[in-house]
């Protein structure tokens, strides 16, 4: 028969402290890194930070984020008041007691943010397929009706490889190629058809586009169907030229005609 083994109070406190303080000190790291990873709205270029309103809802994300430092806060706060009580632990079933108890509404803060870290790994991985466009390089920036002939033009003039159907909407949301012209890089952007309506009106899709449109340093290429065959007439692509007009002050503007060729 051997005696059992008792550990002086001290130490049973000092041990379960410890178990308390390495969880908070886990969940803080990994929900420090989530913070720090996504980008801030004000910290970004204002075409990012539009950009990431019209695909993911500003407020929403900012709500996101925010409910992840408040829980970080939270298991802090959990993590301090219950080693303060720990150090007053009477018993070896006391300290384990308090223990369970932290680290179970360390748990419960986490399980509330189940929806908050959805949506950010949502964010985080439509995030990792948007093209990566630098706003402060040379930039053509092309526009037009759906259907008029971009995808195609970005397709000859870089290495891009924009899908090409004979229906509008094809393109869905920025694409970016590279060309050299005159031993200069050039950035050439294939935006999403845009029809003419009011701003408030228009989809997710065409807002990508108005973005780039208003927020892009870039020369600005008009693209003209004069076949219309995209099922828009001159006329209405001239206005919708007139009328995004304001967009663009300030840069330059070039109006191609496409689909001369099939015209003769």
């Amino acid at each position: 028969w051997r005696k059992p083994k008792y550990y002086q109070i001290s130490r049973i406190r000092s041990f379960y402290m410890r178990k308390v303080k390495f969880t908070e000190s886990n969940l803080n790291e990994k929900l420090t890194g989530i913070l720090g990873d996504f980008p801030k709205i004000e910290d970004i270029h204002p075409f990012y930070a539009d950009l990431m309103n019209i695909l993911y809802d500003k407020d929403h994300y900012k709500l996101a984020l925010g409910q992840i430092n408040m829980a970080k806060h939270l298991i802090g706060n959990v993590a301090k008041d219950y080693n303060r009580l720990l150090k007053f632990g009477d018993s070896l079933y006391r300290c384990k007691q308090l223990k369970r108890a932290a680290l179970g509404r360390m748990c419960t803060i986490m399980k509330r943010q189940n929806s908050s870290l959805l949506y950010l790994e949502q964010v985080r991985q439509h995030l990792g397929r948007l093209p990566s466009i630098d706003p402060n390089t040379r930039t053509l920036l092309l526009f037009g009706f759906p259907n008029v002939g971009k995808s195609s033009f970005v397709n000859n003039i870089t290495r891009a490889n924009v899908e090409v159907q004979p229906y509008a909407f094809t393109t869905k949301s920025l694409y970016v190629g590279h060309t050299d012209y005159q031993y200069l890089r050039w950035q050439v952007i294939d935006t999403p058809g845009i029809l003419d309506k009011p701003l408030e009106d228009r989809n997710t899709i065409e807002m990508q586009a108005i973005t780039a449109l208003a927020h892009l340093r870039a020369c600005v290429v008009c693209v003209l169907d004069i076949t219309e065959q995209c099922g828009y007439s001159l006329k209405q692509q001239c206005e919708l030229f007139n009328n995004i007009k304001p967009l663009f002050a300030n840069k330059p503007i070039i109006a191609a005609l496409n689909k001369l060729m099939r015209r003769d």
